[in-house]
């Protein structure tokens, strides 16, 4: 468990820095991740922090509160009207304090588990090291808004081969969580990484694929993009299929932003239909 906890202190240290150096007035600038606020989106990274550490050392009170959590997530409210006053914590330097506590407290005990520990969520459950992974993920995921609304375009590192992997491994559970049958193929995905590393999941010979840039993979997969906003190719009814609703997370189906909406001023790649770049790959 030491590298996949060593890098999710480093996700979370990332976003700290950049927390940390915020004016007042920008703690409340309105993401275009459903308009929720920078102080939600660190919010909701703090309160889910809190219940995975509560997963860890009370599995039966986690899941009580989950019921309750579940039955927020599934109303058409407001999910930070919800979390934030259950959270009880109404100003950022406060917000900054608790959740450098939890997070600190969950890696570590996240350090003593074996990887193979089976942790309840919010959804199927979920293996030590996958729920580390699923951490930084969320943690990544939830910064990109707030790298979005401040225009800055954050610096990548090896970590993010983690979310991408749990990108790839859920293709199946996209599926599922929408409703659907899963197909029975496995993808193959030769992705780009930070330092022009190559990362690949999947036989070189299968007939459906992915390629493009790790980034531009991780923002669809956490649906921060559509994916006609990036320069990834693919080929394959089935992965067409799976990039229009990929979803890395656990909880309930969602869907990504539509084309254009969350695309950037920063991002200097060429944006391409989808059927062009389908019948490229």
């Amino acid at each position: 468990m030491t590298p996949i906890c060593a890098d999710l202190a480093a996700e979370y240290q990332a976003l700290d820095d950049l927390a940390a150096g915020l004016a007042k007035n920008q703690w409340f600038l309105e993401t275009r991740f459903f308009n929720w606020t920078v102080f939600d989106e660190l919010a909701h990274i703090a309160f889910f922090d809190h219940e995975a550490l509560l997963a860890i050392d009370d599995p039966a009170k986690f899941k009580t509160r989950a019921r309750v959590i579940m039955k927020i997530v599934l109303s058409e409210d407001n999910w930070p009207s919800h979390f934030n006053p259950m959270l009880g914590i109404t100003g950022p330097n406060e917000l900054l304090v608790f959740w450098r506590d939890t997070r600190s407290r969950l890696v570590q005990r996240l350090q003593g588990l074996a990887p193979e520990t089976t942790l309840p969520w919010y959804g199927p459950d979920m293996r030590a090291h996958a729920f580390a992974a699923a951490r930084l993920m969320e943690t990544w995921a939830h910064g990109q808004d707030i790298f979005d609304v401040l225009h800055q375009k954050r610096t990548h590192f090896p970590r993010l081969y983690h979310v991408a992997h749990l990108g790839v491994i859920t293709f199946k559970w996209s599926f599922t969580v929408h409703g659907l049958n899963p197909p029975d193929i496995h993808p193959r995905v030769v992705l780009t990484g930070p330092g022009k590393k190559i990362w690949e999941w999947g036989e070189p010979g299968a007939p459906d694929q992915v390629r493009g840039s790790a980034e531009d993979f991780c923002l669809v997969v956490t649906q921060r993009r559509h994916v006609a906003d990036t320069d990834l190719k693919w080929r394959g009814r089935h992965v067409e299929k799976w990039l229009s609703m990929a979803q890395a997370f656990a909880g309930i189906p969602q869907y990504p932003p539509k084309p254009d909406s969350r695309a950037m001023a920063f991002n200097n790649t060429h944006t391409l239909t989808g059927t062009t770049k389908n019948e490229s790959c």
